[in-house]
Order: C-alpha cells, then sequence, then structure tokens
C-alpha cells in the first residue's frame, strides 16, 4: 500500500500551525479592509494619478484589497488542509 507521506510530521505540523495563523490573520485583516480602516491607509496601492478622480476610488481599492485577503485566506486553508 502506497503512503501519502510526502513530508515530515514535523513539517507537516509546521505547516499547519503556520497555514492556521495566516488564516487568521487574513480573516481580520480582509474585515478590516472591507470595513475601510483609516490605519490601513498606507498598505492601499494608489498613486498621483488617483488624486484626481475624486474619492471614490479608494474605496474600491479598499475592496479589492479585502478580497485578495480572503483568497489568500482560502489557498492557506488548503494548505493546512495538505499538512493536515
Amino acid at each position: 500500500m502506497a503512503s501519502l507521506l510526502c513530508c515530515s510530521p514535523k513539517r507537516a505540523a509546521c505547516g499547519l500551525v503556520l497555514s492556521a495563523w495566516c488564516v487568521v490573520m487574513l480573516v481580520f485583516l480582509g474585515i478590516f479592509f472591507n470595513v475601510h480602516s483609516a490605519i490601513l491607509i498606507g498598505d492601499i496601492p494608489f498613486t498621483e494619478k488617483n488624486f484626481k478622480d475624486g474619492l471614490d476610488w479608494i474605496y474600491h481599492l479598499y475592496e479589492q484589497v479585502s478580497y485578495n485577503c480572503f483568497i489568500a485566506t482560502r489557498l492557506y486553508t488548503v494548505l493546512g488542509g495538505f499538512s493536515l
């Protein structure tokens, strides 16, 4: 019977702990970006050109970064399941 182990148990445990931490952290970041937290303005990718268009663009960028956090959360969940 073939074994499904592709790494040692210590590496699998490390992957599981790291992915669990990343899931928790990215869920909170996604929530805070989704509610447009002002403290996270430094993490929004904007340019000088954006300021000429008004301020509606900033809400779109907050939501885009929030979606990116939730996508990364799904990827880390898959990695955690693989490590498990």
